[in-house]
């Protein structure tokens, strides 16, 4: 497609700016206009269709991520509008096809990933594993294109539909042993890729929080409250109750979405802070209501270091400090090192491989100009000199690395850039 004339003028006027870190500079010009070159379909009824890169479905996690650095162009961009607010319409869309699903096809094609998943699949679905992330990364991007462009013409009956079946899951799954009718099993060997107990997962106790079966990394949770996700799930509700108060006058709907963020938010502090004898009270990963709990992190957003990306606090708050150096520890068990690079890597790629996403998260969450020189460093140095972000590599090797087209990691290092250059950092 067309690059908008926002994105267009921007991309030359960073060539100058980086005009003195030539590698940067091809890097950048690479990776910020990725989505919109490789991954972005305008369809004829006026919605935005953006698939992931070298799989030709549409995650709603992947396409909010894959937009958002294009956010602060939008504004008086009509063209950008289009682009985002058709993305916006089609997500709501599908939210309402059926708002357990994390991936979907363009059109009711019938395709799957794999088609014998035991899961209640129908013709729209590319996947269907449950990630609470799925529910509120659409959210977050309706509320911020609002907020960033004064439009409201994406606050549709679809819109609404979407957004209270998005709050009727979240009270559903604070009850998943009881009154939930997800399941999900897969044919494999591989543990991350199923759920256990008949498609169930292991049995969870009622915290306040809310369920999620799959992580943002597409495997399987190892206890059904994922911290970060809750997390997030008290930023989203929050914009849940200013749309339904302001846009729908919904005052039974704000009532519900705040009722439930309060909810979420206190089993938060009750269940999902630990005291560590290393590193004093953190936030674990995951846990399952029964004093059990995953004290790990993964690359995925959101995680443990995106806690202030995503907005929950912020990045000086004590008890995230704590978590921030235990994630980027040996006591993480993903976390690794090598002669190129050092972070978070993931279950989901091989054992050792650090992710180019993490390593952008980490430094757009730090709050030291130096850690982040390094980190941008240590990314430009490990494309492989292909030009792009990759998912994993391996950081003595990192012409050993996953996903050689995968538009969602380079809209994250084309982020990090925007706001390195906004603080003088490049």
């Amino acid at each position: 497609m067309t690059i908008p004339a926002s994105v267009s003028r921007y991309l030359d006027q960073t060539d100058e700016r980086l005009a003195h870190r030539p590698k940067l500079q091809r890097l950048f010009r690479n990776t910020f206009p990725n989505t919109l070159e490789t991954t972005t379909k305008l369809m004829d009824d006026g919605t935005t269709f953006v698939f992931t890169g070298d799989i030709p479905a549409m995650w709603l996690r992947d396409s909010t991520e894959q937009v958002r650095h294009y956010l602060p162009l939008a504004k008086d961009d009509p063209e950008l509008q289009r682009i985002i607010g058709g993305l916006i319409a089609r997500q709501m869309f599908y939210l309402t096809i059926d708002p357990y699903t994390n991936a979907f096809n363009e059109t009711a094609s019938d395709a799957h990933y794999r088609a014998s998943d035991d899961c209640n699949l129908n013709p729209w679905m590319w996947e269907r594993k449950y990630e609470l992330d799925s529910l509120c990364f659409p959210i977050q991007l309706l509320h911020d294109y609002w907020q960033t462009t004064g439009r409201t013409d994406v606050f549709t009956d679809t819109c609404y539909r979407a957004i209270t079946s998005a709050v009727e899951l979240m009270i559903t799954e604070q009850r998943h042993m009881e009154r939930s009718p997800y399941h999900f099993i897969r044919d494999t060997h591989q543990e991350t890729e199923t759920l256990q107990n008949e498609g169930r997962g292991l049995p969870v106790n009622y915290t306040g929080m809310t369920w999620s079966g799959f992580r943002p990394s597409d495997d399987a949770c190892l206890f059904g409250y994922n911290i970060p996700n809750n997390m997030f799930a008290v930023v989203v509700l929050g914009h849940i109750r200013q749309i339904a108060t302001e846009i729908y006058q919904d005052e039974r709907l704000a009532a519900r979405a705040d009722k439930l963020r309060r909810e979420i938010d206190y089993g938060i502090r009750a269940y999902g802070i630990v005291n560590h004898p290393k590193y004093g009270q953190i936030y674990a990963y995951e846990t399952d209501g029964f004093g059990n709990y995953c004290l790990m992190d993964d690359a995925g957003t959101p995680g443990l270091i995106s806690i202030p990306y995503i907005g929950y606090v912020g990045a000086d708050d004590p008890i995230y400090q704590n978590t921030r150096r235990f994630a980027l520890s040996f006591d993480n068990p993903f976390y690794f090192e090598g002669k190129h690079a050092r972070g978070i890597g993931s279950p989901h790629t091989p054992d050792g491989y650090v992710w180019h996403m993490a390593l952008s998260m980490q430094a757009l969450t730090s709050q030291d100009d130096d850690e982040i020189r390094e980190l941008i460093d240590m990314l430009i140095d490990t494309d492989a000199d292909t030009g792009y972000m990759h998912e994993g590599f391996h950081p003595d090797d990192p012409s050993d690395f996953s996903r050689p087209w995968f538009a969602w990691s380079n809209s994250l290092f084309a982020a990090l850039i925007v706001k390195a250059m906004d603080r003088g950092l490049v």
